[in-house]
């Protein structure tokens, strides 16, 4: 599965990469909104982790381009953030996310959401074959 990991910190960058690589995931990695939406119309990435906070465009701009985007409309897309307050989720939820994971980041949690996203769009493709 391909993901897409859109963060400005280099920190962050590495540790959610090298999470993903162990567990098998082809990743691409981008280090600002603009770089991320170009790789996510070329690579299509089954998911993207989006940094909220990012230079220029920030995340949820970023996400609302790509599901206004017919061709990226469809990639689920995690918010990342180092703010968790209370309405951070709400926004997040409201650009188009599909999930949302505060930092910092927890190996169990990062690789929990990918199971959760990924097992209920199965799960709802299963179950019209029906």
């Amino acid at each position: 599965m391909k993901i897409l990991v859109i963060e400005d910190n280099p920190v962050n960058m590495k540790l959610i990469t090298s999470i993903l690589k162990k567990f098998g995931y082809e990743v691409y990695q981008a280090e600002e909104a603009e770089s991320g939406i170009a790789i996510a119309k070329k690579e299509l990435p089954s998911l993207i982790f989006m940094d909220i906070q990012l230079p220029k465009m920030d995340g949820l701009e970023a996400t609302k381009l790509l599901k206004s985007d017919e061709g990226t409309r469809n990639i689920k897309i995690v918010a990342l953030t180092a703010f968790a307050m209370k309405d951070d989720k709400e926004r997040a939820l409201q650009a188009g996310c599909d999930g949302y994971i505060s930092k910092p980041i927890r190996y169990k949690e990062l690789l929990d959401k990918i199971n959760s996203l990924f097992k209920e769009s199965n799960e709802s493709s299963h179950g019209s074959d029906e």
